[in-house]
């Protein structure tokens, strides 16, 4: 480290404080403004924002983790993800940006009504604000320290402590406007440095070729390196990522499983900023771009750094720690520095998101609904910053004790499996009540510990390579069961919550006709599943042939990389044209 390296580290910092301040005024004013800015966020900053929330410090290194294990293919565990991100954007986009609720958790007592109701916001409130809040703030805080650790030498703990310090000191100072304006930045900063170490990594090995040569060394095989380098794991390549696991992660986890930044249905900071776009159509295009950019154009220089971390550092025991390797051992100064201060911006990035999102439960959902509800907005705004300071010790605490990320994101995936279908249904089917949630996310979280504690004990024994995807699948099932069970063995919502809710987000498709026969023509529903199920088609495609055709023009495959990105285009083309005659010019006005 030299003095250029720390001065553009402390230049980052000092930039952080500095909007913080500049928004604190604004931030002030409501809870509205504190928690949502306004609603008056354009789409590229609202997207822009929900990319580099994602792009935390703990992503790279779990990459690395994935790709050391198996393979390029193993990065479907997070890249399934994209058939619910598109799910998001043409169907869910405008219905939570029209709904006009300041939390997604505040959407329950909306869409249901009563005593479960009731019990079932307060309890999300607590449960996501603060317990699943402060295990993501964990994996992400203990990225970070392998990062300063490995990199600095010098004592994780006092490193993240100083950077969590500066994060809660600018989030809670200017809650979500302060939060998305220093995220442009940060994902600006990060791109480049995750860039500059690819670029410096491949020099390192002699380039693209050097790198496959390299390869062949430590597999053994040119047949051996191909099914590595592979995007869709070859048929029988169990050392990478077995065909069970493989069609776990497209088939059933992406619909299936709860994931913050990738919900069934949108929830969320991803809806946090759906409510804080300036209408329906910045909403739209907010998460579009946001998928875009997430899956697309960001994952490649995390993949090539992986790739020559496995053939430069082959037999790390913690492969995370390749990535901050190739750091330390491979970038000049002035870059290193660069590198360590876009690691600390994705970092604050994503803690501050956190902090704002999980206070937003908590004071809105939980303080304010149940403990004081006619307090003034100035008072709510102390307590949002008291409640920042409790999430941010919290989730140190918990990254003090956390070592694996890819752990933290599969325990995340089973704890919540089986409950998306219910987010999913429940904005186009009117018999899904309170009961139907609260049994999903009972069932998921006893069977999916249960099973843990089963093989814990024993009493079940699962093969290592494919017991994640045993787990989510059993879990899956149970939960199904449980929640249909409890939903037609309870009342469905009355007539009159049904109806406050439809005249409100207006969803179209047959899971509401009782409900729009009762109301006859007094409430007009514009969208149309048809449509929109084409596009959420041609935006996979999009995100897909994008992803995999900047992959093969990296690799050389230059024909088909090129053929691929051509498709990518048609895609976005068709996905243009039919926004534009279904009137998307006039989305929300």
């Amino acid at each position: 480290m030299a003095t250029l390296d720390w001065t553009l580290i402390f230049a980052y910092f000092a930039f952080s404080l500095a909007v913080g301040l500049f928004f604190s005024r604004r931030a002030g004013k409501s809870v509205a403004d504190f928690f949502v800015s306004g609603r008056a966020m354009p789409w590229w900053l609202a997207g822009t924002s929900m990319v580099a929330t994602t792009f935390s410090a703990d992503t790279p290194l779990a990459v690395t983790e994935m790709v050391y294990r198996h393979g390029v293919a193993g990065n479907w565990l997070w890249w399934n993800f994209v058939l619910s991100g598109i799910l998001t954007v043409f169907f869910y986009a405008r219905l939570w940006r029209r709904v006009g609720v300041l939390t997604d958790i505040e959407f329950t007592e909306l869409r249901y009504g009563g005593r479960p109701a009731a019990a079932l916001r307060g309890f999300r409130a607590l449960y996501l604000g603060v317990i699943i809040n402060s295990v993501i703030m964990g994996w992400v805080i203990s990225a970070m320290g392998t990062i300063v650790e490995v990199s600095l030498g010098i004592d994780r703990w006092i490193a993240v402590s100083v950077c969590l310090i500066i994060t809660v000191l600018y989030s809670g100072l200017s809650g979500l406007w302060g939060v998305v304006v220093t995220d442009f930045f940060q994902f600006a900063i990060a791109m480049t440095g995750s860039i500059l170490l690819a670029i410096f990594g491949l020099r390192e090995v002699g380039g693209m070729a050097g790198l496959k040569e390299r390869l062949i060394e430590h597999a053994g095989s040119p047949e051996k390196v191909d099914s590595f380098l592979s995007m869709l794991p070859p048929v029988g390549s169990a050392a990478w990522l077995p065909p069970l696991l493989f069609f776990t992660y497209i088939g059933m986890q992406w619909w299936a499983s709860w994931y913050p930044g990738a919900e069934p249905g949108g929830g969320g900071y991803v809806a946090q900023r759906m409510f804080s776009a300036k209408d329906e159509k910045h909403s739209l295009l907010a998460t579009l771009w946001f998928n875009i950019a997430h899956y697309a154009l960001r994952p490649w220089p995390w993949i090539i750094t992986a790739l020559v971390a496995v053939v430069l550092y082959p037999d790390l025991k913690s492969p995370r720690e390749g990535y901050v390797l190739m750091m330390t051992h491979h970038l000049p100064p002035g870059i290193l520095g660069l590198m360590l201060a876009s690691l600390a911006a994705a970092f604050m990035s994503t803690i501050s998101t956190h902090i704002n999102w999980g206070c937003s439960y908590l004071v809105k959902d939980f303080y304010q609904r149940f403990l004081k509800p006619d307090a003034p907005e100035a008072h709510y705004i102390r307590v949002s910053r008291l409640f920042s300071v409790v999430l941010m010790v919290v989730g140190g605490l918990v990254g003090y004790l956390m070592q694996s990320q890819v752990g933290g994101w599969e325990l995340l995936l089973t704890i919540g499996a089986g409950t998306g279908l219910v987010y999913i249904l429940r904005w186009f089917w009117w018999r899904i009540n309170a009961w139907s949630e609260i049994s999903a996310m009972l069932a998921a979280l006893v069977g999916s510990l249960g099973l843990k504690a089963l093989q814990a004990l024993g009493w079940l024994t699962l093969p290592p390579e494919t017991a994640f995807a045993y787990e989510l699948t059993i879990t899956v099932a149970f939960t199904t069961a449980v929640w249909l069970a409890a939903t037609f063995l309870t009342r469905p919502e009355s007539e009159a919550v049904l109806e406050k809710f439809f005249r409100r987000a207006r969803p179209a498709g047959p899971g509401w006709a009782p409900v729009r026969k009762r109301l006859g023509n007094s409430v007009q529903v514009t969208d149309n599943l048809f449509y929109s199920f084409l596009d959420w088609i041609a935006g996979c495609a999009l995100i897909y042939a994008a992803l995999f055709g900047i992959g093969k023009l990296i690799l050389g495959q230059t024909a088909l990389g090129l053929l691929l990105l051509l498709l990518a285009l048609l895609a976005g083309g068709f996905i243009y044209w039919d926004l534009r005659r279904r009137g998307f010019q006039t989305i929300g006005e």
